[in-house]
């Protein structure tokens, strides 16, 4: 890429976009990917700067990290920190996700939640190692560089940000180009003698994400292929599995009996639901950047996890309760999506579960069969219901049948009222 090309002169439209002329030491979030791999060497060369490499265990499975940190030596980083985030991600931002029943639209969040622990880890390790600027591979039709970018500019406004992706103006084909010219290793899929991954994935403990080729035209049906992670339900076994879920105080703390920690508790949920199809979901979804884009998640954990705390919820809070926090929720899940998580409100709203938690205690079984998670079992010691009151077979105690008729009255006054009045 010739000097007169560089988009590192194009005009920063924002205060934390970096000044070329005073970048000297970045730190980049490296996942050892072909992106991030030219991402490397072209900050070194266009900058003139050093580059320190982060990466974050969020749980993606298959990632041999020993093997990105000697890449990124390899590519000329000054340092290159391996960081193992699986147990902060659990409890601090999958955690309060599950006592929010957090889902944004169909499907239940899960790269919105892992990306401001990257950026908030990012400002940390940036500090650390005397970094100025801090890049990402985002692109700029995507949400995640929201979620980074403002996580950024919240926790650590001296910090700078660059993002050459959005910028660069390199498309898959001139990024493998410049990977051959500059030695940069690069995988092999099968059959074309370079890395051409079929799809652009995200992944961490909570699920995966899958988009490009086909994924984009809506009238496809999802190809097989795609699914890495759930077993497509058509293969899946044709004898169901019941499953149940222990909580105390909203937080799941054993799998059919056996108390584990949440990490792989996750996991181990997640392994099960796969294999029975649970989690998959085709989704249209609404980006706060103005796109509307198709994705295909894959969420098994999520898919029994949070149905099995949404209904013991309902069965130990009142009517009044579950209708007032359905909204919260889905305010929750708008502002962690939208990239908001430092928002006062999250935190404020995160009290709220945090206290109606108080009493989700119990065991709920979700019976897995064929891509179906299904609640069939429930029990809470703190369960507003009473067997007998609600037995057709049964009367007395708190309630009293006869009374039934003063209630209808006075319950439809005004419906009846107004009724006749309009129609009179």
């Amino acid at each position: 890429m010739s000097e007169d090309s560089a988009p590192i002169s194009a005009p920063r439209t924002a205060s934390y976009e970096a000044d070329p002329a005073e970048v000297h030491r970045v730190l980049l979030l490296y996942s050892g990917g072909l992106d991030t791999s030219v991402m490397l060497k072209w900050i070194q060369d266009e900058y003139s700067a050093e580059v320190v490499c982060l990466t974050v265990n969020l749980g993606q499975p298959g990632e041999d990290y020993a093997v990105i940190e000697g890449k990124a030596l390899q590519l000329g980083a000054a340092e290159c920190h391996v960081v193992d985030a699986r147990e902060e991600f659990a409890r601090e931002y999958v955690l309060p996700a599950i006592k929010a029943n957090a889902l944004y639209g169909d499907y239940p969040l899960f790269t919105a939640l892992g990306r401001p622990l990257i950026a908030k880890l990012a400002v940390d390790y940036a500090r650390k190692s005397g970094c100025d600027t801090i890049a990402h591979g985002c692109t700029g039709k995507g949400n995640d560089q929201v979620r980074i970018e403002a996580t950024v500019a919240t926790l650590a406004p001296e910090l700078k940000v660059i993002a050459p992706v959005r910028s660069w103006q390199m498309g898959r084909e001139e990024e493998i180009a410049y990977a051959n010219e500059h030695g940069i290793p690069i995988k092999s899929a099968p059959g074309t003698g370079s890395e051409s991954a079929p799809y652009s994935i995200d992944d961490n403990l909570w699920g995966r994400s899958s988009e490009g080729r086909w994924i984009e035209d809506l009238d496809h049906a999802p190809d097989e292929d795609v699914f890495q992670l759930v077993t497509p339900p058509e293969r899946a076994p044709d004898e169901a599995e019941v499953v149940e879920i222990e909580f105390e105080r909203g937080v799941p703390v054993a799998l059919d009996g056996q108390r584990l920690g949440l990490v792989e508790l996750i996991e181990r949920t997640a392994e099960i639901g796969a294999r029975h199809g649970v989690g998959i979901v085709d989704h249209i979804e609404d980006r706060i950047v103005g796109l509307k884009v198709r994705d295909i998640y894959e969420v098994p954990a999520a898919a029994i996890l949070l149905p099995a705390h949404r209904e013991l919820e309902r069965l130990v809070s009142t009517i009044h309760q579950n209708q007032f926090k359905a909204g919260l929720e889905r305010q929750w899940a708008y502002l962690v999506y939208a990239g908001l998580w430092w928002e006062p409100l999250r935190a404020d709203l995160d009290a709220y579960m945090e206290h109606s938690s108080e009493h989700v205690s119990g065991t709920v079984g979700v019976k897995l069969f064929k891509g179906h998670a299904r609640v069939v079992t429930r029990s809470a010691p703190g369960a507003v219901y009473d067997a007998s009151l609600a037995s057709f077979a049964q009367s007395g105690g708190l309630f009293s049948q006869t009374a039934s008729p003063g209630f209808i009255e006075l319950w439809s006054l005004q419906s009846r009222m107004a009724w006749r009045l309009h129609n009179e």
